[in-house]
């Protein structure tokens, strides 16, 4: 990663994974991130977080409410 961590609360990129997620900490060497819309909280080495792009965050918010439709999320 280049430059620091995103703020807790902020959308991010897990690079590794190519997941977005809300940043909801940062505990001992790694971030936390949590998806879209809910869920299991993972964690992230901070070298593979960055701030997620406005259209990367459309895609997650989109794809979360297409999978909501479907009835594959609450």
């Amino acid at each position: 990663m280049s430059g620091p961590c995103p703020p807790v609360g902020a959308y991010a990129l897990d690079t590794g994974t190519g997941r977005v997620g809300v940043v909801m900490g940062h505990e001992g060497p790694y971030v936390q991130l949590r998806p879209l819309g809910g869920g299991r909280e993972w964690d992230c080495a901070p070298e593979l977080v960055r701030a997620a792009t406005p259209a990367e965050r459309l895609s997650a918010a989109t794809a979360y409410a297409n999978a909501r439709s479907r009835g594959e999320v609450p």
